[in-house]
């Protein structure tokens, strides 16, 4: 693989964004977790560290497999809707996506002592569990648009081309899509766009994501005197990410002649690979009506793979025809497809909980999860081992140790629960003027019979992100405008559970 366009393919896409793999802000989407599995976890903000006899705390706190005290199975659809809200040089955009999911399939087996055989054991029960949990989703789609007369991302095949000319004509790279496409010029030896920037631009950057992280979690634990829940979860998780960028530039000026109309620059990446780690934790009953829980995630050892496809169409009016190539203005260039494996080692997490209980009519829980972003590295192989070091320090010099808080309260009438859930995810970037933190409201109800239940669950995310769609390596440095995104997140899933 050649590691230099893809560089400079995350500049053309966006610095601000997440712009190709292997950057600080793929480190930080791999890293990034919300439990969203059961709708009834989904209902307490996915506080489930000392709450337990849920399939997704497995994924959260394995001890709360301690808590069941018979066999069960669940499965849970989800839909999640998302709307963006968009303003780049004052114009505002809006762009929404609907997408259908599995955020849980799992099985509990659990041997519980009876009668004689619970006065005499120690262990009260132990249960194994193996399924699905969904711990990150990244569907959203945003655009946004506007006019620029500043500056070109046009502007990048030039830098590219002015730096290795030797490879004009070589479609890997940003040098050969610029000059193949017919948007780069020579003026006084040196490569310049086309396009007329300081006549008015219009642009536009659209963006279609999907797809997310689903643990597989293989969990054994058990209740050790009805006051100790101990459990350990091999998790197994799995990746795919897909995105469909879209960045558009036309000529605002009105000039039909000046050798440029418009070029449009669309890539597709698919992101696929698996993991493994381990989780350890304990939850903690000094009184019936009080738990106290304690879990610690290894870091998650991922194998992944890229696909990278990219084209560039460009409409230049005369030019082609000025220069002895026919009278067509479109031209159109597909760059070889862009393959690379590599590894991602993802930081440590630690989740500290409490539960207050009351009796048969519900609780209130609390978890606390400490995570350093900053510790996550990239492993390539030897002969990127220098890009290696450069994004490993990118990522130190990026992120942070960030706080997540969540909360959630059940209550129960007979047969009949209602929930409420609030979520704090911390701010990763040491940079204050970024806000990378984000907020999650919850809710649900559920009924439970002897046999069987079910759940209903909604939760809603806000966020809002900055970035440029693209930026250029001038010096002294040009100014890009800036999109301002605000993201809405809601997602209703219900679950299905069998007791037995």
């Amino acid at each position: 693989m050649n590691i230099r366009p893809y560089l400079l393919s995350a500049i053309l896409l966006g610095a601000g964004a997440a712009a190709f793999a292997q950057d600080e802000t793929d480190a930080l989407r791999y890293s990034h977790l919300s439990p969203q599995g059961t709708a009834r976890s989904m209902g307490i903000g996915g506080a489930l560290g000392s709450i337990g006899g849920d399939f997704s705390s497995l994924s959260v706190n394995p001890a709360g497999i301690g808590v069941y005290r018979g066999s069960e199975f669940t499965f849970t659809p989800s839909l999640k809707l998302n709307n963006s809200s968009s303003t780049y040089t004052g114009t505002a955009a809006d762009d929404n996506a609907t997408r259908f999911t599995i955020n849980n399939l799992g099985l509990v087996l659990t041997s519980a002592a009876r009668g004689k055989r619970y006065e005499k054991s120690k262990w009260k029960s132990v249960s194994f569990g193996f399924g699905l949990n969904r711990i990150a989703d990244f569907s959203n789609n945003y655009t946004y648009n506007g006019y620029n007369n500043t500056s070109s991302a046009s502007e990048i095949f030039a830098i590219d081309a002015n730096q290795y000319p030797n490879d004009i004509n070589n479609t890997s790279t940003l040098a050969g899509l610029g000059y193949e496409s017919f948007l780069l010029d020579t003026f006084r030896n040196e490569y310049v766009t086309v396009a007329d920037w300081q006549g008015g631009l219009n642009q536009q950057r659209s963006v279609i994501q999907k797809g997310g992280i689903t643990d597989m979690a293989i969990s054994l634990g058990g209740n050790y005197m009805e006051k100790l829940m101990l459990g350990a979860t091999l998790g197994i998780p799995v990746i795919r990410y897909k995105r469909e960028v879209t960045y558009t530039e036309s000529d605002a000026s009105g000039n039909t002649n000046n050798y440029f109309d418009n070029f449009q620059y669309r890539e597709t990446l698919t992101t696929t690979g698996s993991g493994v780690n381990l989780k350890l934790g304990a939850i903690y009953k000094p009184a019936d009506a009080f738990r106290i829980g304690l879990a610690v995630h290894t870091p998650t050892y991922f194998g992944l793979k890229d696909v990278q496809n990219r084209t560039v169409t460009s409409n230049t009016e005369n030019f082609k025809r000025d220069l002895g190539y026919g009278d067509n203005p479109i031209t159109r260039v597909d760059a070889p497809e862009n393959i690379y494996e590599y590894n991602l080692l993802t930081p440590w997490r630690g989740v500290v909980s409490a539960t207050g209980l009351f009796g048969k009519y519900g609780f209130i829980t609390a978890d606390y999860e400490f995570v350093n972003y900053a510790s996550a590295r990239f492993n390539f192989d030897g002969n990127n081992r220098d890009y290696q070091t450069i994004i490993n320090q990118s990522i130190k010099n990026t992120y942070k140790a960030a706080s997540i808080l969540r909360v959630g309260a059940e209550g129960r009438i007979d047969a009949f629960s209602i929930r409420l859930g609030f979520g704090y995810y911390g701010n990763p970037y040491k940079n204050s003027a970024i806000d990378g933190s984000s907020m999650t409201f919850s809710g649900g109800v559920g009924f439970r019979s002897e046999s069987w239940f079910l759940d209903l669950g909604f939760m809603h995310t806000q966020s809002e992100s900055q970035e440029t769609p693209y930026t250029l390596s001038y010096i002294p440095p040009v100014t890009v405008p800036t999109a301002t995104i605000k993201n809405s997140f809601n997602n209703v899933a219900l679950t299905l559970g069998f007791r037995f």
